[in-house]
């Protein structure tokens, strides 16, 4: 039997991986944030939360690392825990550094000093390549990232190579592309147009509030993608790859897919900041847009090519992005049932 650690397993990404894990017959531990009573709503409503073993885990305490890492005989470490809010890293950009810069090269170094032998796994993402450089982006592609997420993620990318390098750890970086569920937490745009447009159906009023409606992004299925974040540590070389799609959708056509499955049909209208969108069926206003939700410097376009993934790992996506759209508004709408 295999024994994995998760760091951010309450989070979408740890409760469907440990269930993956599980599956397979891994002993599972996780890391969870020191409060009162951890968040394990996600791994409940995966049937899973009495299957796992959870440990108190700061990832910016280094003794407290440490001590976890010495105390479990691990297999693999995957470090999915993170300020992943992108809109938040403006906010908290020291706080952004701390967990998704300094954390990794702090777990790494520990594990390079405990567990050698273990295989790291780290959550890299597309937001690194901001500015986009070359269209589809692939493992090769010029980083330029637009936030102060996407600036820390590029030290936990580089560093988790230059570990691998330098000491021989068995270290892979998945840079995935946006991935999404009905778990996905409720701050996220997809999640906030399907659990708004579940409301609206179930007979609210209030429209939802959105920023840039042509931002495009590569949105696939978030149970899709831990399959390849196991993939990338079963190879007999650790290396980096790309998890993505390959189709490109903006978050107008999401929400008009998501509205779609809740039987809306919508009429846009205006351009900018006088966008509005409205169900014909109801008459009811079900979206505008509001300043304040654009980002200070905007990612407008991520569409991943993850070739390499296939052809080496097997991987690729199941789930396409209507489909998703459709699953996570019908999620919604039934959980307000």
């Amino acid at each position: 039997m295999k024994t994995a650690f998760i760091t951010g397993i309450t989070g979408q990404d740890g409760s469907y991986l440990a269930k993956l894990l599980l599956e397979k017959g891994y002993k599972v531990h996780g890391g969870v944030r020191r409060i009162s009573q951890p968040e394990t709503t996600r791994l409940k409503l995966l049937g899973i939360a009495d299957q796992v073993e959870l440990h108190e885990f700061d990832l910016i305490e280094q003794n407290n690392i440490f001590r976890i890492i010495r105390q479990i005989d691990m297999d693999e470490f995957y470090n999915l825990a993170a300020q992943s809010f992108v809109g938040a890293s403006w906010e908290v950009p020291v706080y952004t550094a701390e967990v998704d810069a300094m954390a990794v090269v702090k777990i790494l170094d520990a594990l390079r000093t405990l567990r050698p032998e273990a295989r790291f796994y780290q959550a890299s993402t597309s937001e690194m390549f901001g500015l986009v450089q070359e269209v589809p982006q692939r493992e090769t592609t010029p980083l330029y990232p637009r936030s102060p997420y996407g600036v820390a993620k590029v030290y936990g990318h580089y560093i988790t190579m230059n570990y691998r390098e330098s000491f021989g750890l068995h270290a892979s970086s998945g840079i995935l592309f946006n991935h999404e569920s009905p778990l996905r937490g409720k701050e996220f745009v997809t999640r906030k147009i399907t659990l708004g447009l579940a409301e609206l159906a179930r007979g609210g009023e209030a429209p939802i509030e959105l920023g840039n409606m042509d931002a495009r992004r590569d949105w696939g299925f978030a149970g899709d993608y831990v399959e390849g974040m196991w993939r990338m540590l079963q190879q007999d070389v650790a290396d980096d790859y790309v998890l993505a799609t390959g189709v490109t959708t903006t978050i107008r056509d999401f929400f008009t897919y998501a509205a779609e499955e809740l039987g809306m049909d919508l009429a846009w209208e205006g351009e900018g900041e006088g966008e509005t969108a409205t169900d014909r069926k109801s008459g009811k206003l079900v979206m505008k847009v509001n300043p304040k939700f654009y980002r200070p410097a905007e990612v407008e376009l991520l569409i991943g090519d993850a070739s390499k993934a296939q052809e080496k790992l097997g991987w690729k996506a199941s789930v396409d992005v209507r489909g998703l759209a459709g699953m996570m508004a019908k999620s919604d709408y039934d959980a307000l049932a």
